[in-house]
Order: structure tokens, then sequence, then C-alpha cells
């Protein structure tokens, strides 16, 4: 869903976003100068009551995943005015300007099937995560360790 749209404006990139609750009608785009390869590309600001630019998001580059490996730009707006953060990718070019959409994230289904890939081997030899239960059937100590004395002195 687009919920707002980038233009250059002389030297400056200005946009705007709405939707039903949301009315951010005075946006920029700040170039970020960093050496960083994991820096964002942009701060996204906004212009506040007090007639200042305060930073309230920043956007990445990234990939898409299907074929055409369009390049876009996504992040999130977030601000202690909002209820919750708000997800953005925009789609376009600093020349011709951006589209502004939205989605919602998935959520995690909480009484779905929990889905987990194999375990990854420990580079030491060993197999990834805790390794096996120290708990025998009846719920007793078993394995490496059940000869320990239970009884610990005060």
């Amino acid at each position: 869903m687009n919920i707002g749209e980038f233009k250059q404006s002389n030297g400056r990139i200005l946009g705007s976003i709405a939707t039903r609750t949301i009315d951010l009608p005075k946006l920029g785009l700040r170039n970020v100068e960093s050496r960083n390869e994991r820096a964002p590309v942009f701060e996204i600001v906004a212009l506040n009551v007090g007639n200042r630019w305060v930073q309230i998001g920043a956007l990445w580059e990234a990939v898409a995943r299907h074929s055409t490996g369009e390049i876009f730009l996504q992040g999130t707006i977030d601000d202690p005015s909002l209820s919750e953060p708000l997800p953005v990718a925009l789609f376009g070019s600093d020349t011709e300007g951006y589209r502004v959409a939205w989605r919602r994230p998935q959520r995690r289904d909480d009484f779905g099937p929990a889905v987990r890939g194999e375990r990854a081997e420990d580079p030491r030899g060993g197999e990834g995560g805790f390794g096996d239960s120290t708990a025998g059937a009846n719920g007793g100590l078993a394995g490496a360790g059940a000869d320990v004395d239970d009884d610990v002195p005060f």
C-alpha cells in the first residue's frame, strides 16, 4: 500500500506520509556520510512543532528477492508520538522521486507448531546447541554426572 512520496526540491529530497491516523506532511531524506558498510543510506527527518528538523528514522539499501533484483530503500519510522514503529520501503530514485510503501509485518502464530531447522555443528567438533539432555525417563539425573552427590552443605 502506497502511503506517501518523496521528490527533489531545491537540492533536497522532501516528501510526506499520510495514513488514517498518521499525518507527516513535511519529511526529508538526509544523506548519511559514513564509511561503515552497515550504515544507513538516509536518515528520515521531520519538521517538529518548534520548526526544527529531527531524526525519526533511517533507510538502508535492499535488493528485491524476486528475479528483477530491483534495489530499493527500507527502514522504519519511529517516534514517541507513534503507538508503534512504522516499517516503510521506498521505490524509485533521487531523480524520479520515491513512492513510499507500507506493509504490515507478519505476526508469528503463537499456537502454531515450532519449526526448527537442523542443529548447526560446533566448529570445535561437537554438536551445536546445548547437547543432549541430562534428564532420565523418570526426570532424575542420567548420563554423565549421574553419580553426583545431591547433598549440598550449607
